[in-house]
């Protein structure tokens, strides 16, 4: 098993994520072959499982004595286990071929498979839970957190090609795709590492802005990385529609100057990309999404340094921090 060396510096955190990784592996082990070693191969594939980590980080400043363990493992995997089930539904409905250097599940075993597959972690997202709590509420905060998701991406796909699309029509998207499930495992962590009500609210808020930043840099990173530092094809959301930060804040200066190449759609070459990236550039698109994106760590960094003092405090200030001016 390979836990992404970002957390080799801590080997309690590193320890609870692999318990967390081997829940999910025990959870997933099936008669079909093909759906589980696919699963095994996205859990295996480098990502930074950042939702579990900011649960168990976020546990940690409650009262260790009242914490069921096993509860807090399988409350960590569900929030892993809910975003790998979104990243195989996305690669679905965007055709994708790759995902984190590797070949996506639709890619090669169809799509049929990889729907299955995305249900299997559905299923094993509640039995998580189940493990994890007999509350009701939980299980409601939990469904209403997937509904939110969704809506989230239906927002996404309802502007899609929408040369005249909002800041707010996108930020509306980017709460609920992204910042849903980082607030939900912030505000998990929270609640069930038994903290003070005011820990857990400012919790979920710190999630709200940390998740809502890492969209924005993951779109600005799209237009200004290659895909080989990115594992994963640049660009190609333009040419399906998805209109991102950085194109929304460069359409709002001069719509005109992006009409011809963006009609064309799907048929969009490299060098027409190449152009949009310019005119991007050229309007400053780049640069004020950094700013905005600026804003929002600087106000999840602003609510981490409320938090009552303990070193996860500090590991969580540098964490968001250093997450949030990546530039993979």
């Amino acid at each position: 098993m390979h836990i992404h060396p970002m957390w080799d510096e801590l080997p309690d955190i590193n320890k609870q994520l692999s318990e967390c990784i081997l829940l999910i592996k025990e959870k997933t082990t099936i008669e079909n072959k093909a759906i589980q070693d696919t699963i095994f191969q996205l859990l295996d594939s480098g990502g930074k499982l950042l939702r579990p980590a900011y649960f168990l980080l976020f546990s940690k400043l409650g009262d260790i004595k009242k914490q069921n363990h096993q509860q807090l493992i399988a409350a960590a995997a569900s929030t892993e286990v809910l975003h790998l089930a979104t990243l195989i539904h996305d690669d679905i409905i965007d055709d994708s071929v790759t995902r984190r250097g590797f070949e996506t599940v639709q890619s090669q075993y169809g799509k049929d498979v990889a729907v299955y597959a995305g249900d299997l972690l559905l299923s094993v997202y509640f039995d998580l839970l189940a493990d994890a709590t007999e509350s009701t509420e939980a299980i409601k905060l939990n469904a209403l957190s997937m509904k939110r998701l969704l809506l989230g991406e239906l927002e996404q796909k309802a502007n899609t090609y929408n040369i005249d699309i909002t800041f707010r029509q996108y930020l509306r998207s980017v709460k609920g795709k992204t910042a849903q499930l980082f607030e939900l495992s912030c505000f998990e962590g929270a609640y069930w590492g038994k903290t003070s009500a005011e820990v857990i609210k400012k919790s979920s808020q710190i999630g709200h802005h940390i998740g809502i930043a890492f969209q924005m840099l993951d779109d600005i990173l799209d237009y200004s990385q290659s895909s080989n530092i990115l594992a994963k094809p640049v660009l190609e959301d333009v040419k399906q529609g998805v209109y991102s930060l950085p194109l929304i804040l460069a359409l709002q200066e001069n719509k005109q100057a992006f009409i011809p190449l963006l009609s064309k759609k799907t048929e969009m070459t490299p060098a027409d990309i190449d152009q949009v990236v310019s005119l991007i550039e050229h309007y400053q698109g780049l640069k004020k999404a950094h700013e905005i994106a600026a804003y929002y760590t600087k106000k999840a960094l602003e609510i981490i340094s409320q938090l009552p003092d303990c070193p996860e405090k500090e590991i969580l200030y540098q964490l968001t921090q250093t997450l949030l001016n990546r530039n993979f």
